[in-house]
């Protein structure tokens, strides 16, 4: 039997959560540690509430598995709602629609600045990668490379989405934290050039391909790399 609400939390704040949702039907209860889990029944059943407790909400995994039921037109049914364990907060999330006023000027008024805030909150998704930095600066050219091009993290495979003299942005199924300091091993022909870096910025995603797993994507942020041999690198591998 499919469930009328899911419901998101961590284990020691469920049963107070749960407390306070209101369904016609059964309640699917999956731990903060379940994103995926929780994603796949949401993707099978497409309930008609999810809840999310407020504090899961306010995490990477809780925001990017929110952006992803609003992202989809086959959950366009489903309510979003973030709910304290206490019960003294709720919030609706608001869905996308052509037909909305922009965040800048919210119809009639009736939304306050900082509802508007809440509810435009940017989050990651896979069709709109952010800039080389969080605030969209970009200080040399950035290039498109081709699919298929990695470079290595710490030792860990990313692939790399854009590329310039500076930075790069890249997709990493390892864990990656802004403000985290990387040793980057970049493959040019019969050697490999390496360098210091820190990344920038760090989103955690949801893909919406089924077979796909999470994963990070990231602004790397480059700090003694040789900008001739990233140059001629980029020239070589940009893509179309």
């Amino acid at each position: 039997m499919s469930a009328a609400a899911l419901v998101i939390a961590a284990h020691n704040l469920m049963p107070a959560l749960r407390d306070h949702v209101k369904a016609d039907g059964e309640i699917a209860t999956f731990a903060d540690t379940e994103p995926i889990q929780a994603l796949q029944t949401i993707m099978e059943d497409r309930p008609s509430l999810v809840v999310l407790e407020r504090l899961f909400a306010a995490t990477p995994r809780g925001a990017a598995l929110i952006n992803r039921i609003k992202s989809d037109p086959q959950l366009a049914h489903t309510e979003v709602r973030v709910m304290s364990h206490t019960g003294d907060y709720t919030r609706q999330v608001v869905k996308p629609s052509a037909a909305a006023p922009p965040p800048s000027a919210p119809a009639g008024g009736s939304e306050t600045a900082t509802e508007a805030q809440q509810s435009s909150a940017p989050v990651a998704t896979e069709e709109a990668p952010r800039s080389l930095d969080w605030h969209g600066t970009r200080r040399a050219p950035r290039y498109r490379v081709r699919q298929g091009i990695e470079l290595q993290l710490d030792g860990n495979p990313a692939a790399v989405i854009d590329l310039s003299t500076v930075g790069a942005q890249v997709i990493s199924p390892t864990v990656l934290r802004p403000n985290q300091k990387v040793r980057i091993s970049v493959p040019i022909d019969d050697f490999t050039l390496r360098f210091r870096g820190a990344i920038a910025w760090a989103k955690f995603e949801l893909p919406k391909a089924p077979a796909k797993n999470p994963q990070y994507r990231a602004g790397v942020e480059f700090t003694d790399a040789d900008a001739q041999a990233i140059d001629n690198f980029c020239s070589k591998h940009r893509g179309s």
